[in-house]
């Protein structure tokens, strides 16, 4: 049986992992087999860090909105104006409600009334 070489195959392979680890320090981004640890290691933390990312996201959008509920009301709080919307039918995520507590709190302290009222009505 003739000897089969993988010169092309391997040499892309090898390519492909070094231009994926362009930019990391020394060794890492130029001698393979330290490039594919770095780049296995980085696609583990980018696999992980997505849904961290959105955790993370959810956290700020309910801190600006408990701060901008506290504006219109310190006695109001996030959980209440969360209770009050759903007793009021208004659907609305919290990425938005946060988006209209920085940019428009006319809307969002009017949305937080009638979350209020439908509170008390309950």
């Amino acid at each position: 049986m003739s000897r089969v070489k993988s010169g092309k195959v391997t040499h892309a392979r090898h390519r492909k992992v070094i231009a994926k680890a362009a930019g990391y320090y020394a060794a890492r981004s130029t001698n393979f087999k330290t490039a594919t640890q770095a780049v296995d290691k980085a696609q583990q933390y980018a696999t992980r860090d997505r849904k961290a990312r959105k955790r993370q996201f959810r956290q700020l959008w309910i801190a600006r909105i408990n701060a901008a509920v506290r504006l219109f009301d310190p006695a109001f709080t996030y959980s209440r104006l969360i209770d009050g919307l759903n007793k009021a039918g208004i659907v609305v995520d919290r990425k938005v409600l946060a988006d209209l507590a920085v940019r428009e709190p006319e809307a969002f302290n009017a949305i937080a009334a009638q979350a209020k009222a439908a509170m008390a009505a309950a």
